[in-house]
């Protein structure tokens, strides 16, 4: 069994709260290929970023690091559940600069994976530092897309202007404003005429004692999620995405659009060693924690990095 290390440190005006997943007889004097984990959007380290993947890659011989993203979970940075795609970039770096301070990681094996929202969070990271040698995106969403699209029920400007009013108000002291991506159960979601697999699946997941945490707050700042509406994950790919690289999706499309977003990247990635790996007959949230496509998954995931790192 992996140790897991609860760990915090600094970040721009506050401290990010992590889990440090140690492989088994774990030695302090070696330096260990090493790999940051972030979680999806909505999600905490608790989740399938941490006790899925980064416990698996543990056991594989890497020391991983599972963070909460700022405004979230147990890190710090106020107003809460703020969802800032630059920010949120930008906690995978504070989360490297933290690895690169600890003796035992070797700070020319970094690599990175996330899971949906964290996937296409990781592959930004790794467009702008190149610390990270190689990344693997868990059925990754790209939040700027999704934002623009379903989220703003394809009608971003409007929704923009709802943003602005609701921001307005809360700056002259009206109550924050928070959503729930989702509904309280599958059975309300049906009944609410949602019929979406990546919606009732996240349900299912999130919102029962599969994959609950206190932390999974599943939520977030309606008038700060304009940040979100110019981001887009893959700007600048052809160009800057040169790492290897290892896309997983699985072929049961889904309203999130993990599944185009993963041939997307793959197909604008200037790295020449790059792959893509569609588990079959699964899904987006299959891929979170069910035993037989993450062990699909995981079989590519393993030897990827044990190779680049």
């Amino acid at each position: 069994m992996s140790n897991i290390k609860p760990v915090t440190y600094q970040n721009l005006g506050w401290e990010s709260a992590a889990d440090l997943y140690l492989p088994p007889a774990f030695d302090a004097s070696v330096k260990y290929p090493t790999i940051v984990s972030t979680h999806p959007i909505g999600s905490c380290k608790e989740q399938t970023s941490g006790n899925i993947y980064a416990a698996a890659l543990a056991e594989a011989g890497f020391v991983v690091l599972a963070f909460d993203a700022s405004f979230q979970g147990a890190s710090g940075g106020t107003p809460r559940l703020i969802e800032d795609p630059a920010i949120r970039v930008s906690d995978i770096r504070f989360a490297i600069d933290y690895l690169v301070t600890l003796p035992y990681v070797d700070e020319n094996r970094i690599g990175a994976i996330g899971v949906c929202g964290g996937g296409a969070y990781t592959i930004h990271a790794a467009m702008t530092d190149h610390r990270i040698r190689a990344l693997t995106s868990i059925t990754g969403v790209n939040f700027g897309r999704l934002i623009r699209e379903a989220f703003s029920e394809f009608n971003p400007v409007g929704a923009m202007e709802a943003m602005g009013k609701q921001r307005t108000a809360e700056a002259q002291g009206a109550a924050r404003h928070v959503i729930d991506y989702l509904p309280p159960s599958v059975e309300a979601g049906k009944q609410m005429g949602l019929n979406d697999i990546d919606v009732l699946e996240a349900t299912e997941y999130y919102k029962t004692a599969r994959g609950q945490q206190p932390n999974g707050a599943t939520s977030g700042l309606f008038s700060f999620n304009s940040a979100a509406m110019g981001w887009d994950a893959f700007l600048h790919a052809e160009v800057l995405l040169t790492q290897p690289l290892l896309v997983v999706i699985g072929d049961k499309p889904g309203g999130f659009g993990a599944y185009r977003d993963g041939w997307e990247i793959y197909g604008r990635a200037a790295s020449q060693k790059k792959q893509i790996f569609v588990a079959e007959g699964w899904s987006h949230y299959d891929l979170y924690d069910k035993p037989e496509p993450v062990a699909l998954a995981l079989e590519k995931v393993v030897p990827f990095f044990r190779e680049h790192l």
